[in-house]
Parts: structure tokens; sequence; C-alpha cells
């Protein structure tokens, strides 16, 4: 973090604040894909086209709806086994979703159902907060109120007054955000295995500078 903590040609008195919120997750991102190989282009795109209706019609059947779920196109590419020789398998047909689920009570059930349904990769599961505009903003106020706390007592152990703000600089919440995950501070998404939510931190830090008075 030293290279968002310092202030060229100093002046007075530069400090770096940084607070976290945490809260819990009332959102999850379900992410899943279809992959069929087949012997003729066609009958990929067929079965992996009914696999797609199919699970559209189980997240509807669980009240999900259809503005909730993000699907990519159709990808059609060829599919070989690299053995020695090299083997032509088919043509594998691909379809992935999103699935954002607000009713986190379901997520285990919905997840069984879609695999049940022809999804047959899952890539994860995401959790988040739908608040999380709100809640980076109480931060950053709690990150200002922290900065200007420790720039008070510099100034008051250098025997000098602060002046008024003459320099705000936001530090970048993905590079605190990962920092604490790093240090085990919680995170966005759950391990591979477990489906329980956790906590979200929302971070948010920032370099603030004081003019000094002197006296």
């Amino acid at each position: 973090m030293n290279g968002t903590q310092s202030i060229d040609a100093p002046w007075g008195v530069s400090v770096f604040g940084a607070a976290s919120v945490d809260a819990t997750p009332d959102v999850a991102r379900l992410r899943v894909a279809i992959h069929q190989t087949r012997p003729k282009p066609g009958e990929a795109f067929e079965v992996t086209r009914s696999s797609v209706n199919r699970i559209r019609e189980v997240l509807r059947g669980h009240g999900i709806p259809d503005t909730a779920v993000s699907t990519s196109r159709l990808d059609l590419k060829s599919s070989w086994n690299y053995g020695s020789p090299r083997k032509f398998l088919g043509y594998e047909c691909t379809a992935s979703f999103v699935i954002e689920l607000r009713e986190l009570d379901l997520l285990e059930t919905v997840l069984v159902d879609v695999v049940d349904a022809g999804a047959n990769q899952v890539d994860g599961v995401e959790f988040d907060v739908s608040t999380k505009k709100e809640l980076r903003a109480q931060a950053r106020a709690a990150a200002v109120a922290a900065a200007r706390e420790k720039a008070a007592l510099y100034a008051e152990a250098a025997g000098v007054r602060l002046g008024p703000i003459i320099h705000i600089k936001d530090v970048d919440s993905e590079q605190l955000q990962n920092s604490h995950r790093g240090h085990g501070q919680g995170g966005g998404s759950g391990s591979e295995g477990d489906l329980a939510p956790g906590k979200i931190t929302v971070t948010a830090g920032v370099t603030i500078g004081f003019s000094i008075i002197s006296g």
C-alpha cells in the first residue's frame, strides 16, 4: 500500500485511513454451464438447447424471473482427444448461466435441480449484498474519520495544530478488499463445497493531506 499512501513534495501531514463494514449476504450468484458433445453439430445444438429450456423452466418453477438469469449464446467447437493418436470426439456445444438468487434458503435446492435439468458444470457460487453502495459510503465516511483521528494524534505529538484539508485521495477499494481477503478478513464468495454465505466485507480507504499551523 506504500504507493497509494504517499504524496509527493510533502507540505504538511499526510495520513492514510481505512475502514470496513461487514454485512450478511442477501444475494447469491450461481454460475453453471451445459457442455454437450455429439457427432453432428445440429445434434449438439439441439440437446444443449433442450437443456437450456429445461433449466429455465426449473428456475421459473422456483419463482426466479428470467431477468435474474443471464445466459450466454450457444457456442460450438470441435472436440478432440489429444492422446496418441489424436481422436475426433465430435462437436461440443456450450451454454453458461449466471443465476441471481435472492432467496438464499433455496440455493441448495436450485443448484441440485439445475444440475438434474442438464447443467453438468458448476463454476461456483458468489455471495453479495444488494446495499453495497450504501455500505461503501459508510466505510468511506469511517475511513475519513480514521484518517482525521490519526492526523490529530501526529499533530499533537509534534506540537503543531492541523490546518485545513488541502488534499484528498481515494484508495482503490478493490486493492483494499484483496488485502483483507489475503489476511483472512472475509470475502465475497464461498469456498468450494461450502454453500454457507459467511459475511461480506466492504472496505474503503483514503489519503488526506492537512496543512500545519505552528504553535
